[in-house]
């Protein structure tokens, strides 16, 4: 996910006030270029036909039944898997058949994390099976597991006390309070490393969640090269406050912990990419739409994040189908290896570096739920803002669009925090973390209105700005990481 930051008070959008943590303008207060109010009004018919084409025409209900028929069909799709392969060839010849322009692949070297059987259980004082779920690029027990005592912790400063001597040898579980998955995350990635810091044998931490029954999540770590890499696990919050609340009365505490998780050679997968091909502008300013396609190998990732890639995929496609084909590419993309650390679009900016100022205009991502939209999350500089403003007001039935200095995505932070335009599905995700990155992400959460509503939203903006007599304004930082 990302962090979020609210900003300071634009001259160009004076009227605001904090809604969720993000701020919202009114573009009542904008100065826009000459002439350019009139225009964005220009296209509330052309908007207004997308939502009835894909809401209640002839559309309705095509991004559920596709997003139904490919999760069912590959099921969960983690990076280095012949199914997220698989699935990439899928969206490569489905898109040529729906005709979509220079449909392709970009390779790109990623992570090759494989699971393996794993379980635990406590062993001492009673017999108990501890359901858990291995984190990404974890190591591996040794063949025969680990047997170790546990201590068990509510906080980083909490640990902060223990001695190495208290620490060596031992099992150590993070239980920390939920407070949002920004914060709390910290535990998932950091956890590894500060306890092999101090000598521990492994750690188990409590899944990334506000809610559970009884289910673990997964998801990926951090590994500090300087430290001993030890395995570490996420187990389910019933069994992490259990463990907390005994250690705390004094029990003494063991548990058998067994993972054959192993981190092998890097391998190639692939960036996919269709086009609707913009009739003057095609290869500059591009306009793009996103999501990954890679999942956790649990559930069938349907909602992180086959969701985005199919509000992507059928926007592009349906505008296609309308004979909407604006001045500026849209461009859809479903990123590789999101959930092992952004390596997919890591590669992608790397392959497109040397023009990228020229090449893109605004970047598009849904990486946080497709559940019924309420609005978009824009980033961007104060003139950007004051534009995608105005654009907003053309939305049927959407009232909440938000404005961050900080990014609205994963896949496309890098250029974000660079100073491109960047825009975010806002949608009644409440719930999302219930089942993130665990058995629950599947079919059952999606709804074909959220998903219609969620593609209309998607297709009609990236229109209008893809087809603006001007780019969206951007303050370019050069990229020194390439």
């Amino acid at each position: 996910m990302f962090w979020v930051k609210v900003p300071f008070l634009s001259v160009l959008c004076a009227v605001l006030f904090v809604t969720n943590g993000f701020v919202t303008a009114d573009s009542n207060d904008c100065e826009l270029p000459p002439g350019l109010r009139e225009e964005i009004a220009g296209y509330q018919s052309v908007v207004d036909s997308i939502f009835h084409h894909i809401v209640s025409g002839e559309y309705a209900g095509k991004t559920w039944q596709s997003l139904l028929e490919f999760t069912d069909r590959f099921g969960p799709r983690l990076t280095g898997t012949k199914q997220l392969e698989d699935a990439i060839d899928f969206a490569v010849q489905e898109m040529i058949n729906e005709g979509l322009d220079n449909v392709h692949t970009e390779e790109a070297i990623v992570s090759n994390w494989q699971r393996g059987r794993e379980w635990a259980e406590l062993v001492e004082p009673f017999k108990k099976n501890l359901p858990m779920l291995g984190l990404g690029k974890s190591v591996g027990t040794p063949p025969q597991g680990i047997t170790a005592e546990v201590i068990a912790v509510e906080s980083f400063e909490e640990f902060d006390h223990f001695t190495e001597e208290q620490v060596k040898g031992k099992i150590v579980v993070f239980a920390p309070a939920w407070v949002g998955y920004g914060v709390t995350g910290r535990y998932r990635y950091e956890s590894p490393a500060v306890a092999a810091k101090k000598g521990a044998a492994a750690v188990l931490i409590r899944s990334m969640t506000p809610f559970s029954i009884g289910s673990p999540h997964t998801g990926t770590l951090q590994y500090d090269p300087d430290v001993q890499r030890i395995p570490a696990a996420a187990i389910a919050v019933e069994d992490a406050m259990l463990l907390l609340r005994k250690f705390r009365r004094g029990d003494k505490m063991i548990v058998h912990l067994k993972m054959e998780a192993a981190n092998l050679e890097p391998t190639v997968s692939r960036n996919t990419i269709g086009e609707l091909e913009g009739h003057t502008f095609k290869n500059t300013s591009v306009v793009v739409v996103s999501g990954h396609m890679d999942s956790w190998d649990v559930g069938t990732g349907a909602s992180d994040d086959a969701g985005g890639v199919f509000i992507s995929w059928k926007a592009v496609s349906f505008l296609k189908a309308m004979g909407l084909r604006p001045r500026r590419t849209i461009r859809a993309i479903y990123w590789t290896a999101e959930e092992v650390g952004v390596e997919g679009a890591d590669a992608y900016e790397r392959q497109h570096a040397e023009n990228e100022e020229e090449e893109f205009n605004v970047f598009f991502e849904s990486d946080s739920g497709t559940f019924e939209p309420i609005g978009l999350d824009f980033s961007g500089n104060s003139e950007a803002q004051c534009i995608f403003a105005e654009i907003a007001k053309l939305m049927p039935g959407f009232d909440e669009f938000t404005y961050t200095e900080g990014t609205v995505g994963s896949d496309i932070g890098t250029w974000e925090r660079r100073g491109f335009p960047g825009v975010a599905l806002r949608n009644k995700n409440e719930n999302y973390f219930w089942y993130h990155h665990s058995e629950g992400d599947t079919m059952e959460l999606e709804d074909p209105v959220a998903l219609d509503k969620s593609t209309a939203l998607w297709a009609a903006t990236a229109y209008v700005i893809a087809d603006l007599s001007i780019d969206i304004p951007k303050d370019i930082v050069e990229n020194n990481s390439n």
